[in-house]
């Protein structure tokens, strides 16, 4: 061992004695270092970020022509349609119910079965050209009027037809036996 160290560690307690203040240290050493540049991760070089905004970019541009032109009613024609829409499913139900049973009905010819039906493809032609006037919004609550009575027409039709149909089988049961 050479002299200094033997000094060094005779010493040892006097060295302890002055600590190193780190955070003056640090206060002194943080000027001199460059400021950090964060790192800066471009997003539109992933290709997923890409395909991602592909999509959502063409999702966005068809659901705005979809919207235009499938939304081009206001919102009175809207309540118009709603309330056509609860009428047709009322209605139709009905009338497919009993049209049903007139086709089924033994009792009817064939003749007289097509006859009844194309007079009610006629009240189904008069129905639809309704429908596009009241898409062309004219006075929409008449054309609505004329919708329901349309469909009126149609069920009254059925049911004197029906009866008839049961008012003769009546007749025809009656002259049964008779002792």
């Amino acid at each position: 061992m050479d002299n200094f160290e033997k000094h060094i560690r005779e010493n040892k307690a006097l060295f302890d004695d002055h600590k190193a203040d780190r955070g003056k240290m640090w206060a002194n050493i943080e000027p001199q270092l460059e400021p950090a540049k964060p790192k800066v991760v471009p997003l539109w070089k992933s290709p997923m970020i890409r395909i991602a905004a592909s999509v959502l970019i063409i999702l966005g541009i068809s659901g705005l022509i979809g919207v235009s032109f499938l939304d081009d009613s206001s919102t009175e024609n809207s309540f118009v349609s709603k309330e056509l829409q609860d009428i047709d499913m009322h209605y139709k139900g009905l009338v497919s119910y009993q049209v049903q049973l007139v086709k089924n009905n033994d009792e009817l010819s064939e003749a007289d079965k097509e006859e009844f039906l194309s007079f009610m493809d006629e009240l189904d032609a008069e129905y639809e050209q309704l429908k596009l006037e009241m898409r062309n919004n004219l006075d929409n609550e008449l054309v609505l009027e004329a919708i329901v009575s349309n469909y009126r027409k149609r069920i009254e039709l059925i049911e004197n037809l029906l009866h008839q149909l049961n008012e003769s089988k009546l007749k025809d049961d009656d002259y049964g036996y008779t002792l």
